[in-house]
Order: structure tokens, then sequence, then C-alpha cells
């Protein structure tokens, strides 16, 4: 494995059968794409209250070029004691598809399966390198500057149209990928000039 792993436990055993699982999911990652930077996984295990067991929580933070995906696995609410090893496999094989559609994005081979939502910018805070879109029914949606496609972060402006996938993220919902289809972007080049 070249990729630079961290594995963090939290209120859990460190055992090597779980790292060795991690660290195969890991190098089943880079597979998919070799040009990740680093992953960070974080186990925690919590013993809940009222209930017999144990609840596991798996973190997964991957840094691509140009993006960082988090995945964030707890167990649903109707299933409590699930088994860790689950855990990691649900955690890995939910950022095996981010990495996956990552790299498809990077190719240009995005398919969409339906239309892309459209919204439209509706603040920038260009020196942080991050703005906030208005989607179709008028929520906000965090964007940062490497989710604007071909490093096109400095053209954007407030009012553009832009398409975007949306997913949650940390804070609530943020978008993954931005592809600016607002005004300047259809600009024609100016004509020729004749002497």
């Amino acid at each position: 494995m070249t990729i630079p792993c961290e594995i963090f436990f939290r209120h859990v055993e460190r055992r090597p059968e779980i790292e060795e699982a991690v660290i195969e999911h890991v190098e089943q990652l880079e597979r998919f794409c070799p040009r990740i930077l680093h992953c960070r996984v974080m186990i925690e295990v919590s013993s809940p209250r009222h209930a017999a067991g144990s609840i596991h929580h798996v973190r997964v933070d991957v840094s691509v070029p140009g993006r960082r995906i988090v995945v964030k696995r707890d167990p649903p609410a109707h299933q409590p004691h699930e088994d860790l090893d689950l855990a990691i496999h649900d955690a890995f094989h939910a950022a095996r598809r981010q990495v996956e559609d990552h790299v498809r994005e990077r190719r240009h081979e995005v398919k969409w399966h339906e239309a892309p939502p459209h919204g439209r910018v509706l603040r920038l805070f260009e020196d942080e390198g991050y703005g906030f879109l208005e989607s179709p029914d008028g929520h906000e949606v965090y964007f940062h500057r490497d989710s604007v496609l071909d490093g096109k972060f400095e053209r954007v402006r407030v009012g553009d149209e832009v398409r975007y996938a949306e997913e949650d993220g940390e804070k609530g919902p943020q978008a993954s990928t931005v592809v600016p289809v607002g005004r300047h972007h259809h600009e024609l080049p100016p004509a020729p000039s004749h002497p």
C-alpha cells in the first residue's frame, strides 16, 4: 500500500485483525484511484444507556486531488448492535462509490442518470474559497472551490447559473461537483479585427 493511512480507535481495543481489514479496504480504494493522497479512518464504539451491546461508528476520510471525501457510517436506529466488520465494509463501500464518481468526473465521464439540478450562485467568499448555491426549491447548498470543474472557481459570479451534484456534508447539503453554465460562460469570443 502506497497511500499514507491513519487508523484511529476510540473506546475500542486496537486489534490487528481490524487494522488488517481496514488496510485491505484502503488497498481496494487505491485500485480504483491510484492518486489518493491520504486516508484517515476513525473507528468508535459507544455503549447506549438503555440497551445491551455496543454501537459501532466508522468514519472514512479520503483526500484525492481536488476533493475530500468523507463517509460516516452510524448504525440505523433499528439496528443498534451492528457488527463492526459490517460497519467497516459499509463505510468503505460508500467511500468506493464516491471515489469512482470522482475519477469519472475528473475524466469528464460523468453520466447523469437524471438531469442534474440547476441552481444559481447565491453568495461567494472568494478569499476563503467557497460559496453557496440556491437550489431550485430554495435551500442553500455549500460548495468549495475544488468542486468547481476545470478550476473555474475564479470565473464564477453571484447570480450565475450552475449544474451541480448534491450530497450530504458534515454540516448539511454540499455540492460535490459544480459546472458553471451562467451568463459569462456562454460569451462568444471577440470577433477578429480586420486591418
